[in-house]
């Protein structure tokens, strides 16, 4: 017995639809390892961006703790030992720590050689702006978080 020749045809087709449906889900499993890459930069992106609004909103806190040392927020910043020891400090050099102490948790918390400065303006109101500037892993954009305080 001797099978139909339309039964005969279709042994190729089928190898064919098979090479189509491996192609297509290799451009499928592509396109879902490209999306989950794109999740992890965004992941770490929004962290970076977390980091640095929580970094300003606690020198803010700071700056508001200390109010009476206006432009000593705006220097360089040097420990002058002020945290945790039992001397006294005046405010100049309170801010001076605070500003210490902001830029050694900058360079720990973000990537890409973080950089934190303060702007000071005298009042009314006494403004202060907090900026906070990095660069994400494998990008030369700079990315700058600002936070303007009013005392």
């Amino acid at each position: 017995m001797s099978r139909p020749l339309f039964h005969e045809r279709l042994h190729g087709f089928t190898m064919v639809e098979t090479l189509v449906a491996l192609v297509v889900l290799g451009v499928g499993m592509l396109g879902i390892a490209s999306l989950y890459v794109t999740t992890l930069r965004s992941g770490t992106s929004a962290i970076s961006r977390m980091q640095a609004v929580s970094l300003a909103s606690d020198l803010a806190d700071r700056i508001r703790a200390n109010r009476n040392a206006g432009a000593a927020y705006a220097g360089a910043g040097a420990d002058k030992g002020c945290i945790g020891s039992k001397t006294d400090c005046t405010v100049a050099d309170m801010a001076a720590t605070d500003i210490s102490y902001w830029n050694t948790q900058l360079a720990a918390a973000l990537p890409g050689n973080p950089t934190g400065k303060v702007d000071y303006a005298a009042g009314p109101p006494v403004t202060y702006t907090i900026k906070v500037s990095w660069s994400e892993p494998g990008s030369t954009d700079v990315l700058t978080y600002q936070l303007n305080l009013q005392l």
